[in-house]
Order: C-alpha cells, then structure tokens, then sequence
C-alpha cells in the first residue's frame, strides 16, 4: 500500500495570493518512492491520498503592517476606516512607512471612493474587504464583516483548538480571510474502494498567513519637465507606444547562499512570481523584454498568464555547452507584446556561441582555438523581433507602414571577461545594422548588459566607437577588440534614461530624478541592488533619428529600496528594477 515518509512545507511563511504546495514523499506498492501526486480521483492500486486544508479559528487578532507584514502595526490610518478601504490596508508600523507609502496608500482611499459610487460589491470581493478582521484601531475589535467560507466544516482537535477546513486538494492558496491566522495541512493513505483512512494522518503547520507587501508604486514623469502633467504608468498618449526590460531573477540563481539578507519565503518561486507578475502588469508596457525567464517558467507561467492580458510571446533560452544542469531551468530572454498594438513581422535570434566559432574558424590560429573557445563560449543569447504597429502618428491620411525592431539580451556576467562582453556588444550590433540597411527601421536594444556606464561595451553602445586608451581594452588576450576602429557602429543609439539628464526645469521632481543620476554619465545610479554590487547593468537604447522619448518610469531611491538591507525583499522581487520608457516615432529621419 501507499505509505507516507515525509511531509514538509515549502516556505515557512504563508502569505495571501501565493499557492503553497507541500512535499510529501510517498513509498508506492512497488517499494518505489515518489513525490508525484496520488489523488482520490486517481489511485494507484486500490489506494489514494486524502488532503486538507484548515485555518485556526482561535488565533489572537494582533494587526500587522500592512507594507512590512512581519513588523506589528504601530498606527493605523484613520481615512481608510471612513472610506472602507480594507482594514488589512490600514496598518502600519511606524510613522515613516506610513510616510514613505503614501503615494500608494492614497491611491486605496481614491479606489475606495470609486467603489462606493460604482461596483462595490466588486471592489470588496476583488480587495478582500474586512479581511484584517479588526474593526477600529489597534485595540483588537473584531470585524462583523467578511466572506463566508465556503468550507463550513469546523473541527476540533484534540488540544480543543477549533478548525474551519478551507481547501481539499494538495495546494491551496492563502486568501484575504487567513491573514494572521494558522493553516493546518493534512494528509492520510485511505483506501479507494472503502475511503477507510489507513495509517497515521500527517499534519503540519504553517506560521501565521500575511498580505502580500506591495512595493512603492512608481509613476512615469514626461521627459519634457512638466511634472505637474504626470501619468500614470496605464496612462499613454496618442500615438506613443512604451517599452519595458527587465531582469527578474531567474529561480536557479535565487538561492539562500546569495541572497542571504532575503527571507527565505520571499525567495521562494511561488511568492516571487506572482510579485513579478502584478509589477510587470501593473506598468502596462506595450512591448516587454525580460532577461533571466527560465525555460520551464516561460512555458508553464509567464507565457499563458501575460496571454491573459492581450501579450503574445517570444522565446530564445541560452545555449547550453557550458551550463550542465536541468535543460527546464536554462534561462533566457522573453518578449512580450500587446496583440491590439502590434503583429509579428519576424524573428532573429543570436547565439554568441555560433559567432565564437566562426571567429575562432577564421581569425583565431589554430594552436589557439581550444583557448579562445574556451572564453568566449559563455551560453550568452540575444532574441530580435521585428513589429509592425496598429497604430500611427503620421495621421490618418498618412498609411505609412510603421516597423519597429526591437532587440532583447543578456550578456555574460563575468567581471574579469572584459573584452568577451565588448566583443558581444559589437556582434550584436553588426547584426542590429544589418537589419538597418534591409529594413530602415527605428531600433530598441534592450537588456542586461552586464556592464557599467562608461565601460567600453556601454561606450561602444552610446558613442559609436571607443577610445582607443579606453582601460578595458587592456584585457585582449585574443586579439579580438584590436584595432579599435573596426570596433564602431553607425546605428544613432542613445540611452533612454540619459533623457532625464537632459530635461530642462527646477521643479522638486525633476530635481529627485537628477539626484538619482549619475552626473558624469548621465545613467541611473543604479539598477542592480544587492548587498555585494550597486550600480546600472541594464538599459534601453533607442535610435535618436527615427524616435523620441516622451517619459520615463521613476527611477528608484537607494535608501528607500533597500531598507536596511538589499533587493531582492518581499517588496522587490528581482535583485534588479524595471526601466519602462515611453517613445514617440518621428515623422522625419534625420541622419547623423
């Protein structure tokens, strides 16, 4: 018969909108051992596994900070009580969060004036209404309002605790309702034909269910420094369409030895994703370049759940000479786009490793090949999609066909590796300006490039060419970026976010973009935040003779984003941010 060896949980920390789904480790009739599923509606040899889930009904109702829900709550906002925004959303822990979330938190109070006079019922099911369970303050007060289950069951164990059963099947995803209470899981063999339990019932407990943290919203500031027009990220002008690139942590690398200063629940997959997936929605980007999207993730997630928003996909996953693990977690880069805003032209896809081999087969000497393969083979990809527009700039008496090429990469991360990373920046673009000539097309590259501002790959993106003392070019034991000359392009690339640099102004939020930007270079200060490296790797370039930016995505602030520590947290779910920026095509082409 069936029988259970081991049960545990995936995380030590429920927490709302994120599904959990236990381990149990099963010993099969024929003595084989298996972690697959043997549910009532399939049994396996005359037996099954029965599963419950339950919530503790007697937990104490102590409120917790609504953006920092493992910190109790100190104070709570009187405003959201009048307007009824969800208690949960009421609470935080110390007057700063308060104040630092408080572009959001009035956000909550507008949104619930709307549901008043509009869809309440909705609202309140959609924004779990009632679910912190406290009524007024911090005194503890229970609420009389909220859902009701639909699981009445209510059991008693043998310490007297009662129990209201939630769930019946393996997984089960914590609701508005579970907030600061106790899940219990369950699990016994039972015979299929007599549904006899056999065996001892295996349980386990969670610790108390939170709300998701939400990071602090970040608003797109038009370019030309009129601040006071502010759009919000859903909020696009005629004629405009916006672009996102973002690295989101691949699930391989998100380990505990790297990450150490993130909770280990806010690391897990599960909890990540749906964090990643609410922020990338939530900026509603026409176009979205993601780096790091897993192969297995891809197909299983972000795929068929961005399809649910009108994205359609594409997909280019690293090679795989060098990595040697599970092929369902090599990870690679993915772009989405709106099908009521664009259809697909065409597709290219780069292997830097293809173009390593034909270096070596033609410029590299013979004794040398094993060597230069060696470095220059890294897995790194880059995908190129060609889109046509829905819509136009030009007017309606204008049927000028509108494509744009947008490029997706990642290039190799290795610090010491300064002349590969140069080397695939300058294949990319060759590539890139070949398009250019057949298509004469405004282009996006976009990325995580690995690269710092005025290293020679950044140089060789926003100048053209590099100077040939620049520093980098010390390290060339190939030969393979010498003579410099010939490492140039002609594509008018420009950096999206150099924009903010150029605004002319002196309004106090133009003034907090300029302080988040390097003086020198005119980049970000950073986009990548760990307790190890800070600084900018990732960019948008756009070609300045076919397009213009119209704004940018806020760029974050260093003290807020870590708090104390680094990303990625339960608000931030990469260890990199988002860039989104909105473009304009230009009527007219003017060469440089």
């Amino acid at each position: 018969m069936l029988t259970v060896l081991r049960v545990h949980l995936p995380s030590e920390i429920p927490v709302v909108g994120c599904e959990i789904t236990p381990y149990v480790l099963l010993r099969r009739p024929d003595g084989s051992i298996s972690s697959d599923e043997v549910p009532e509606s399939i049994p396996f040899n005359g037996y099954c596994m029965r599963y419950r889930w339950y919530r503790n009904l007697g937990d104490q109702k102590v409120p917790i900070c609504s953006v920092h829900p493992t910190e109790p709550a100190t104070l709570q906002c009187l405003v959201c009580l009048k307007e009824k925004v969800p208690v949960a959303k009421s609470f935080h822990c110390s007057p700063k969060c308060f104040s630092s979330a408080w572009q959001h938190h009035r956000s909550l109070h507008e949104r619930a004036k709307k549901a008043q006079t509009g869809n309440g019922a909705e609202e309140e099911e959609v924004h779990g209404r009632g679910s912190g369970s406290f009524a007024s303050g911090l005194s503890g007060a229970p609420s009389s309002s909220g859902p009701v289950s639909i699981y009445p069951i209510t059991v008693a164990d043998k310490n007297g605790e009662s129990w209201s059963e939630v769930g019946v099947s393996r997984t089960y995803t914590p609701t508005a309702e579970d907030i600061n209470h106790v899940l219990k899981f369950e699990c016994v063999v039972i015979d299929a034909e007599t549904r006899a339990s056999i065996g001892n019932v295996n349980t386990v407990l969670t610790s108390r269910v939170i709300p998701a943290p939400s990071p602090t919203p970040r608003r797109m500031i038009p370019v030309n420094g009129d601040l006071l027009g502010q759009l919000d990220v859903d909020g696009r002008t005629s004629g405009t369409f916006s672009v996102l690139s973002y690295n989101i942590l691949s699930d391989v690398y998100a380990t505990s030895e790297a990450y150490s200063y993130c909770p280990t629940w806010a690391l897990s997959w599960p909890y990540r994703r749906q964090n990643l997936l609410r922020e990338i929605v939530g900026y509603h980007a026409d176009i979205i370049c993601l780096q790091e999207v897993q192969n297995d993730h891809f197909e299983e997630f972000f795929a068929p759940e961005l399809d649910k928003h009108g994205y359609q996909s594409l997909y280019k996953k690293k090679t795989s000479e060098v990595y040697s693990g599970n092929p369902n977690t090599v990870d690679g880069c993915a772009t989405f786009f709106r099908r009521d805003r664009f259809s697909h032209v065409k597709k290219y896809e780069v292997e830097f490793n293809k173009a390593a081999q034909s270096l070596a087969e033609i410029a590299i000497q013979a004794s040398q090949k094993k060597v230069a393969l060696s470095r220059l083979i890294k897995d790194n990809i880059a995908l190129i999609v060609v889109l046509e527009a829905k819509f136009s700039n030009y007017g309606t008496d204008n049927p000028k066909r509108q494509l744009i090429c947008v490029a997706n990469t990642h290039l190799n991360a290795h610090h010491e590796h300064k002349d590969v990373k140069l080397w695939q920046v300058h294949t990319l673009l060759k590539g890139l300006e070949k398009i250019a000539v057949s298509a004469d097309i405004p282009m996006l590259v976009c990325g995580d490039f690995n690269s710092v501002p005025g290293s020679a790959p950044h140089a060789l993106l926003a100048n053209g060419k590099i100077d040939q003392l620049h520093p980098d070019l010390a390290v060339d034991p190939l030969a393979i970026v010498h003579p410099t000359h010939k490492i140039a392009h002609q594509l008018p690339l420009v950096s999206a976010y150099s924009s903010f640099a150029r605004m002319v102004g002196v309004s106090s939020g133009l003034e907090q973009q300029r302080r988040r930007m390097d003086a020198t270079t005119h980049e970000p200060l950073f986009t990548n935040c760990t307790r190890d490296f800070i600084g900018t790797v990732d960019y948008i370039f756009y070609t300045a003779d076919s397009l213009s930016v119209e704004s940018l995505l806020e760029l974050l602030d260093e003290e807020n984003l870590r708090k104390n520590t680094a990303i990625p947290s339960p608000e931030w779910p990469s260890d990199h941010i988002a860039l989104l920026a909105e473009f304009r095509c230009n009527p007219t082409r003017i060469r440089r």
